[in-house]
């Protein structure tokens, strides 16, 4: 069993025993259910930057790489520093992550809020409206092509957009499907976490201008960013490099600062 299998069968035991616990009517009454979501595949088309910068304790493929941080200090920071959106990671076991997390950078800032997670049932669809989010990921690895129908059309109906993750070929071509708002290529094989960016520059022909292109995992330059922006992406989602810095709001703002040069 690869990391992913092991992730994804620790985070079904994870869900039902939520589902036990706390019913899913009791997130339906929570505030921040009601709230109107904001766009964040709107932030980035008009963006000149495209930063989607991200909150990440640790990963499997990294450990550590910033245990003690403050969600919403973070957060505001990268506010403050000009990104277009903040990716939060609510896993626990492998990410340290928590659903508090999206609760603390919504009350930190406006910016649209992508719940970062392994979401496999629509309970945590519910879960991430109730804490905040405006956007959730899918990731096509470990959904089938009817699941992801089904969490898109429930995210869509809740005024929630859908970021669609692919790491090849086969699973662009078998996930791609109207309702999606933004198609992610993410660098970093989830099986091996060898990173290439040619991942999306192969991958970028083969997605639909309807869709606000995103590359994920690796990219830590401005040539990066520029390269990639030659085949279309209008996303960037940048994690580790502004997160393993003692200030990751300051390390994204001097990042956003350059790009703009």
């Amino acid at each position: 069993m690869n990391i992913l299998d092991q992730i994804i069968a620790d985070k079904r035991s994870e869900v039902l025993l939520k589902k036990s616990i706390i019913p899913i009517t009791q997130w339906e009454q929570s505030v921040l259910f009601g709230r109107e979501c904001t766009s964040l595949a709107t932030a980035l088309r008009t963006s000149d930057t495209g930063i989607i910068a991200e909150h990440k304790r640790r990963s499997p493929s990294k450990g550590t790489i910033h245990q003690g941080t403050n969600v919403a200090q973070v957060a505001k920071g990268y506010e403050d520093a000009g990104a277009c959106g903040i990716s939060v990671l609510t896993d626990l076991k492998y990410f340290g992550g928590a659903l508090e997390d999206l609760l603390l950078a919504r009350a930190a800032a406006a910016l649209p809020l992508l719940r970062k997670e392994f979401i496999i049932d629509e309970y945590q669809v519910v879960e991430a409206k109730a804490h905040g989010a405006d956007v959730i990921l899918l990731i096509a690895a470990v959904l089938t092509r009817n699941d992801i129908k089904t969490l898109s059309e429930l995210a869509k109906s809740l005024g929630m957009e859908v970021l669609l993750e692919v790491h090849n070929q086969e699973e662009l071509e078998n996930a791609i499907m109207p309702g999606l708002d933004m198609l992610g290529v993410n660098n970093r094989d989830l099986k091996t976490f060898e990173v290439r960016l040619d991942t999306s520059t192969t991958l970028s022909e083969q997605i639909p201008d309807d869709f606000v292109k995103v590359s994920e995992s690796g990219i830590s330059s401005i040539a990066a960013i520029n390269e990639l922006k030659a085949f279309g992406f209008q996303g960037f989602l940048i994690g580790e490099n502004f997160m393993k810095t003692a200030h990751p709001g300051k390390s994204a703002a001097e990042f956003i600062q350059k790009l703009r040069v």
